[in-house]
């Protein structure tokens, strides 16, 4: 068992919580109101598919044009252009993993090995397995390796500390989980690793290694916290109002990144298609609208590096999946929004909230209030 220091006193920064995963318990009473609705969006859509070889057909040729560019030319185009198509396809990824391109998942597993070829790094494999156990075991230590460890908690805190972190956050998020949660190679991993390396080696065999420089290093920022894309690696989880979750992004980036932004909608129906994700919000809006939401992923960004209060720490931790009962109830009763019933409507954040604002729920309750009604209330919180 690896030690993951929850016993060091920066593991009490983090928020610990005891009630349940939040999303099963939100899925049911989503379900209890408006089942036969919210059903007929499972599913899978074939423009996932299309969008994936799109982009994949947009690198490739990408690569082949750099080849006889001057390197600065090449630097330029791999943060502009390969970052961000290259971000598109690590959200791709994410949406692949629940096999919603296809009925069939051999196919999602075949699309999501071809779009992992321009990434260079072998990861498909291995995220589809992490990332369901991210769904499976959110908040625990041990089990959902997207939690930052306490070491990285205790390292990352000075603005030149979150700017080395971020530069090479992919290589933190892909080294973590092997440390945390190790898990035994397999021969799918071998596939992983054969088709991508192999599509590498070709490239800088026929087209030499700018090409093959242009797509790492997309991968690498794109993946970072020095792209505007990956304002979603932090906005999806960390707690920007305590006791809340997770939260959802609602703005233009979701169209690059198959509405990874809808991440409330997402991890209480993960077998809904991304292309539906607004219509179950449109459907059950009481659930969705009172949560502290974004609206720039940029302005998350921002926040992360210019607030000394915001950093790894504000993750929210459990000990047990299914939390202890009398927290599961004020949850419930709470509208399945807060792992606990926040003492007063101040966001975590430091000098970067303008002012306290309140979230439609929070507004109501302040006010005696159910929270059922947006009647003079003041608008959602936005970023």
């Amino acid at each position: 068992m690896v030690d993951l220091g929850l016993d060091q006193p920066d593991a009490q920064r983090f928020l610990w919580a005891g009630n349940g995963e939040p999303h099963a318990m939100r899925r049911r009473l989503i379900l209890a109101k408006y089942g036969p609705e919210v059903r007929k969006l499972y599913g899978y859509d074939h423009a996932t598919a299309w969008q994936v070889i799109g982009v994949m057909l947009l690198q490739v040729y990408m690569a082949w044009l750099v080849k006889d560019w001057s390197w600065g030319a090449v630097l330029v185009a791999s943060y502009f252009i390969s970052g961000t198509a290259n971000q598109n396809l690590f959200s791709a990824q994410h949406e692949i993993s629940h096999f919603l391109a296809f009925r069939r998942p051999l196919y999602n597993k075949i699309l999501a090995l071809a779009s992992n070829m321009v990434l260079v790094v072998p990861v498909a494999v291995k995220f589809r397995e992490y990332h369901h156990d991210h769904h499976l075991f959110l908040g625990i230590d041990g089990g959902d390796v997207d939690l930052p460890t306490v070491l990285e908690v205790g390292a990352v805190g000075s603005l030149a500390a979150k700017l080395a972190w971020g530069l090479v956050y992919l290589c933190i998020y892909g080294l973590r989980p092997l440390i945390v949660r190790p898990k035994p190679p397999s021969a799918a991993d071998a596939v992983n690793w054969a088709t991508t390396l192999g599509f590498d080696l070709a490239l800088l065999y026929f087209w030499g290694l700018k090409p093959v420089a242009y797509l790492l290093i997309g991968s690498l920022i794109g993946g970072s916290l020095l792209h505007p894309m990956g304002g979603h690696l932090l906005a999806e989880h960390y707690m920007f109002e305590k006791g809340q979750e997770t939260y959802s992004y609602y703005g233009p980036m979701n169209a690059l990144t198959y509405n990874v932004g809808y991440h409330n909608e997402h991890h209480d129906f993960p077998q809904i298609p991304h292309t539906r994700l607004h219509k179950l919000r449109r459907i059950a809006p009481e659930f969705y609208e009172p949560m502290y939401q974004h609206h720039s992923w940029c302005w998350v960004l921002w926040a992360f590096f210019a607030d000394e209060k915001v950093g790894p720490w504000l993750r929210v931790h459990r000990l047990r999946k299914e939390g202890a009962a009398p927290t599961n109830t004020r949850f419930s009763e709470y509208g399945g929004l807060y792992a606990e019933r926040p003492t007063a409507a101040q966001p975590v954040l430091g000098g970067l909230a303008e002012k306290p604002a309140l979230t439609r729920r929070s507004a109501a309750m302040a006010h005696g209030r159910n929270g059922s009604s947006e009647e003079n209330a003041p608008p959602p919180t936005s970023r």
